[in-house]
């Protein structure tokens, strides 16, 4: 990993880039979002403080784990001045995360469990298949076999001669 000098206190955004590892596409991507911000140069360069290669691990962390991007926007939102986390707001954020990512890992192991109901099915149109109709949420309205028909009329609609199942 290159390394900066200390006397150096802005980035460039291929600094920023190699320093963190974010492609400067994210990096720019993360601007747009105000996740991160740059000042412009004369000559309409970005220049980025040292902290946000904080920003950007601690928005690239957050990520990995699966925490949304307008989460993590609203988190650094509520930061006092736009400071740069620390330990301490990790430590906060991640308590707060987790019965979000608890509720998310509960919801993929349902899914994952009823995969193979789905695969012995083949057709997802049961009326009780916990895929395309969890919790039989259609019951009350249609049966699955008109969800199928439904489907295939509508894509019959798009493309006539192929089939919709």
């Amino acid at each position: 990993m290159p390394q900066i000098p200390e006397k150096i206190h802005e980035l460039t955004v291929g600094q920023l880039s190699a320093r963190s590892g974010a492609a400067p596409s994210a990096l720019h991507f993360y601007e747009a979002k105000g996740l991160i911000t740059s000042r412009r140069t004369s000559g309409n360069q970005r220049r980025y403080s040292r902290d946000t290669l904080r920003r950007v691990a601690f928005v690239r962390a957050a990520q990995r784990v699966g925490i949304p991007l307008a989460t993590i926007g609203h988190a650094l939102a509520e930061l006092p001045e736009g400071r740069t986390p620390n330990r301490d707001d990790w430590a906060r954020l991640s308590k707060a995360w987790r019965s979000e990512l608890d509720e998310r890992i509960r919801q993929l192991g349902r899914l994952r469990d009823h995969l193979t109901d789905c695969i012995s099915c083949g057709c997802l149109s049961l009326d009780a298949c916990v895929l395309s109709n969890p919790d039989d949420v259609f019951g009350d309205r249609m049966s699955g076999s008109r969800l199928l028909g439904e489907r295939r009329s509508a894509q019959e609609q798009r493309s006539p001669g192929v089939c919709g199942a």
